[in-house]
């Protein structure tokens, strides 16, 4: 697929774009920084003006209490079991990605909706206790050109799932490549809600209640308007759009096929 969000690795940031990605992982509590921040750092004074500008939806717990709100309401196509014994990585990389995907949707898709002016025009967005973050060790994220031919094709075809048009290609998966019998499972059990329509009715009915969710948020953003605000806008709506708005849901249902969390609130319960 063609690459259409260049990107900044983390080992190659330098100067200010490396405080910022560090400040990224302190704030969000995560050990890896997502690509929609490592592409802004492709476009001139996108990154230091979008994360100055959404930092404090983080900081005073506006996205966690928005993302608490929203499992509670959550839609999930029901997955066979992917429950049994993997790479102590396959939970470390679903626990990283279903807390960063899900407080991002809210943080991003605020300040897409404060960008197009689509913020509600009353109510206050409600703050509150910071999330819990996963701290564990993520494995380094896979590239072509050190992954065998049959793994990178499983990750191409996971990333039609939900998305066909492959806009973006979900970091998650890349992680999960070094296991590869873990993907080939998970391909199993993703092909019947994706061949029946179940997980992009899952995808889009979540995609449109984050957004309203969303648009009360960007009340609380008070940002004066960035000299590329139509280039920001466009990047950053594409990755709620595309990448984080699917990954959301594909990344929970798994969860909850794994037995990890219950369909509707956090950690299942022990059997």
């Amino acid at each position: 697929m063609t690459d259409l969000f260049p990107a900044i690795a983390e080992a190659a940031a330098t100067g200010e774009t490396a405080a910022i990605f560090d400040d990224i992982r302190v704030t969000v509590g995560v050990r890896v920084v997502n690509l929609v921040w490592r592409h802004l750092a492709t476009i001139d004074g996108a990154l230091p003006w979008t994360w100055a500008a959404v930092k404090p939806l983080y900081a005073q717990g506006m996205v966690d209490c928005a993302a608490v709100a929203f499992r509670r309401r959550m839609t999930l196509p029901v997955l066979t079991s992917l429950a049994g014994e993997q790479p102590p990585s396959v939970d470390a990389v679903l626990a990283s990605y279903d807390h960063s995907n899900t407080i991002n949707l809210f943080a991003l898709g605020a300040l897409t909706a404060w960008l197009r002016g689509d913020a509600v025009a009353q109510g206050v967005p409600e703050a509150g206790p910071r999330l819990q973050a996963p701290d564990l060790p993520l494995p380094k994220l896979a590239l072509v050109e050190d992954t065998p031919a049959e793994t990178w094709a499983i990750v191409l075809r996971l990333n039609r799932f939900g998305d066909p048009r492959q806009v973006i290609l979900a970091s998650m998966y890349r992680h999960l490549a070094h296991a590869p019998g873990f993907l080939h499972k998970l391909e199993s059990a993703l092909a019947p809600v994706e061949a029946d329509g179940t997980l992009s009715r899952s995808i889009e009915a979540n995609k449109k209640m984050a957004y309203e969710q969303a648009s009360l948020l960007a009340r609380a953003i008070t940002a004066d308007r960035p000299p590329r605000a139509s280039e920001i806008e466009t990047s950053v709506s594409a990755f709620v759009d595309a990448a984080i708005g699917k990954m959301v849901t594909i990344c929970r249902a798994i969860r909850v096929a794994r037995g990890i969390v219950s369909m509707h609130n956090g950690a299942a319960p022990s059997p």
